[in-house]
């Protein structure tokens, strides 16, 4: 199998440490670098990943980092295609997302400087909370292209919902499809026209309440995990989309993934960051995919919008 280049993850805790296993064992990069400011804890994930290599059958390096307060260490993703910034505080039970936003707005943002200094031509995907404020920081902050800027949030609420609608009507996941748009919190906006089962509207084979039940449980989806750990938050689930949207980039690939991208005019909608469906490719986001919404999701997906305009603005000066 052919392998080539680079992608980093920085912030090696659950979230990042899987992410970083996902890429691995893909096995389609030379090298994936794990970072981390708590000293050899990345050196000794990698050291760990990288001894599951004979069993799980990949060739893939694994590279632990510790990085320092001044930037020390970020050396090691120099050359990278690909930067995940998972860095930041999780949730703990009773908490929002927002209230993540002071403390994880200086995390990114000492983050993202260093990815600047020493992989200024990746393509930079965020995934610390809150997520759409902290891709517009980290676009602010890096000075890339707006294309080589996004975030990950719309692949992981459209996860949930397929699978929340999977469970309900005791079907293959597979057979299920769910599109969530907006931001990544109390403004999600789940699209039901464009969900169906085994290629029939959702609506005709699930009842309108039980639909709006499911849609108020994919909002709350990251809240529901957090109140059963009681000491962490989701990584499994939002860590495949993650590695996806990373190897979506690394092959070229050219999909339509529901991402947090740029918004210039699509919908109505210009100037923020928001969650919309985007073709993803080498240079990241390729162009933002408008498809056509009922009156209503519009109108909630253009609440959204400015609902995370205001916040993407403020967070700015932090």
């Amino acid at each position: 199998m052919a392998r080539n280049g680079k992608v980093s993850v920085v912030g090696a805790g659950f979230y990042g440490s899987t992410t970083t296993q996902r890429l691995a064992e893909y096995d389609i990069f030379d090298e994936v670098v794990l970072t981390d400011i708590v000293e050899g804890k990345p050196e000794g994930l990698a050291l760990d990943m990288n001894q599951s290599r004979p069993v799980e059958g990949f060739e893939t390096k694994v590279t632990g980092q510790t990085t320092g307060q001044a930037g020390e260490g970020y050396e090691a993703i120099a050359g990278s295609a690909i930067v995940i910034v998972t860095a930041g505080l999780p949730r703990k039970p009773g908490m929002s997302r927002m209230d993540l936003i002071e403390t994880n707005a200086k995390i990114v943002r000492g983050v993202v400087e260093n990815v600047v200094k020493h992989a200024p031509e990746a393509v930079l995907i965020v995934v610390s909370n809150p997520l759409d404020e902290m891709t517009a920081l980290a676009a602010s902050v890096s000075g890339f292209p707006s294309h080589r800027v996004m975030g990950q949030a719309g692949m992981l609420d459209t996860a949930r919902f397929t699978n929340f609608v999977a469970e309900r009507l005791a079907v293959p996941v597979s057979s299920v499809r769910t599109l969530t748009l907006g931001s990544h919190g109390d403004t999600m906006v789940p699209v039901p026209s464009a969900c169906t089962v085994d290629g029939n509207p959702l609506t005709s084979v699930m009842p309108e309440a039980d639909i709006q039940e499911l849609v108020e449980r994919t909002r709350n989806g990251g809240a529901e995990i957090v109140a059963l750990l009681k000491t962490g938050s989701a990584y499994y689930a939002p860590s495949a989309a993650a590695a996806r949207m990373a190897r979506a980039v690394a092959e070229d690939a050219g999909v339509v993934l529901p991402v947090c991208a740029w918004v210039d005019g699509q919908y109505g909608i210009s100037g923020v960051y928001l969650g919309v469906e985007a073709e993803i490719g080498a240079s990241g986001v390729r162009r933002v995919v408008e498809r056509d919404l009922t009156e209503q999701e519009l109108a909630a997906l253009r609440t959204a919008a400015e609902a995370v305009r205001a916040k993407q603005a403020d967070v700015a000066s932090l």
